[in-house]
């Protein structure tokens, strides 16, 4: 029997699993999606053949999971809009909302309920993401495997143990993508002011980044085992990572990353 899911919002991060399941073979038939906005709902049911919907409450009728992908500024009232449902139907429900723990998600729920909290990146838009994920726990074994399917389909999976932790995962893998785009910029405007015509610094940062994060990938061995590998002594590499190490490229990544995940513990917080 093919798992009924709920898709509560159907932006992109919704779309990206309904694609990802969908080439999986997942019967389009059993995924349900509310969403409010006509132009979206009727996208995602002509191009997946979803059932769609305009208010949450139809699409979670019957379903054994609800992913819950609205904005979090919405989140209570969607959850509280649906807690006579989830405490007849006790689905498991997984949540991609940045910066809402389990608690609070269970509490609007109406209490008791199997709760997954999921923080994915970017990349997973095109099927690449990574997705750390924490279970509450009244999240059985089962539970834990079915979200980690579900989001599979989008990329990798990590389980955090501790919720606390979510807001450095957010900090790494969240808004890591950006981090990326940042030092490909600057790599970019670098080249072109060392004469390279703007298409060519474009094309080389790319697939420069590309390579190594596919070397990164696929070669089981750590970063800065990959990284001495390329540096020759007294070669252009040792002169460029020197460079980076005296103006405190490391204490610098710390500190953003620090401050990312702070800021995840605000906007939580918020959320209270």
């Amino acid at each position: 029997m093919t798992l009924s899911i709920a898709f509560i919002g159907g932006g992109n991060m919704a779309r990206s699993l309904i694609g990802g399941l969908a080439s999986r073979g997942h019967k389009p038939s059993a995924l349900h999606v509310a969403e409010p906005v006509d132009a979206l709902r009727d996208g995602l049911q002509r191009d997946f053949g979803v059932a769609v919907y305009d208010s949450a409450a139809g699409a979670a009728d019957g379903a054994s999971v609800w992913l819950l992908a609205v904005k979090p500024q919405v989140m209570r009232a969607v959850c509280e809009e649906l807690a006579p449902q989830a405490q007849s139907q006790h689905p498991l429900v997984i949540s991609v909302a940045a910066g809402i723990g389990t608690q609070q998600l269970d509490q609007w729920l109406g209490g008791g309920q199997a709760v997954v909290r999921a923080m994915p990146n970017t990349p997973a838009l095109l099927g690449v993401g990574i997705t750390g994920l924490f279970a509450n726990a009244a999240t059985d074994t089962a539970g834990r495997e079915r979200a980690a399917a579900l989001l599979h389909a989008v990329g990798s999976t990590v389980w955090i143990d501790d919720e606390s932790r979510m807001d450095a995962v957010t900090a790494v893998s969240g808004s890591g993508p950006a981090y990326v785009f940042l030092l490909a910029e600057a790599m970019t405007a670098a080249g072109i002011r060392q004469g390279l015509a703007p298409d060519a610094a474009q094309a080389l940062v790319r697939q420069t980044l590309l390579g190594a994060a596919t070397m990164l990938s696929r070669l089981d061995e750590p970063a800065e085992v990959l990284r001495a590998r390329v540096t020759s002594p007294g070669g252009t590499t040792q002169a460029a990572i020197e460079t980076f190490e005296a103006g405190g490229f490391r204490a610098l990544v710390d500190d953003a990353i620090a401050a990312a995940t702070e800021r995840g513990r605000q906007l939580s917080a918020a959320h209270d």
